[in-house]
């Protein structure tokens, strides 16, 4: 029997078991090198706080948009998308939000495409 499969603690994404990974399991925290490398910084946790702070006061969902541009400047909130889908990623790994698409809950490793984020 595999053991469950888990998130990746930068990105957000599922990392699937592997048997190569057998005996460090409980080890794996990132699904690549890149990821490891990344790591969360302070504008991760930032992004994540703004996302908190947006669906508190809003009803219904925001777009990773909003969190990017609450944490960004006017110019470069742009460069902060990728990293607000991955704030997501890892709050709908927490179980705090749900990301959709077309009104209904997408798997948020293999969305592709504008996401929204709402409240569980």
């Amino acid at each position: 029997m595999t053991p469950p499969d888990k998130a990746c603690r930068s990105c957000g994404r599922t990392i699937q078991w592997r048997k190569k990974w057998e005996r460090d399991w409980d080890e794996v925290r990132y699904c690549s090198a890149a990821c490891r490398k990344h790591g969360i910084t302070d504008v991760d946790r930032k992004l994540e706080a703004s996302i908190r702070q947006l669906l508190s006061t809003r009803s219904g969902t925001i777009c990773p948009s909003d969190a990017a541009r609450a944490v960004g400047t006017e110019d470069g909130w742009r460069d902060l998308m990728e990293p607000a889908r991955r704030a997501a990623r890892r709050l709908v790994a927490a179980g705090e939000v749900e990301i959709t698409q077309g009104g209904r809950v997408v798997d948020p490793s293999a969305a592709k495409g504008p996401i929204r984020i709402r409240r569980r």
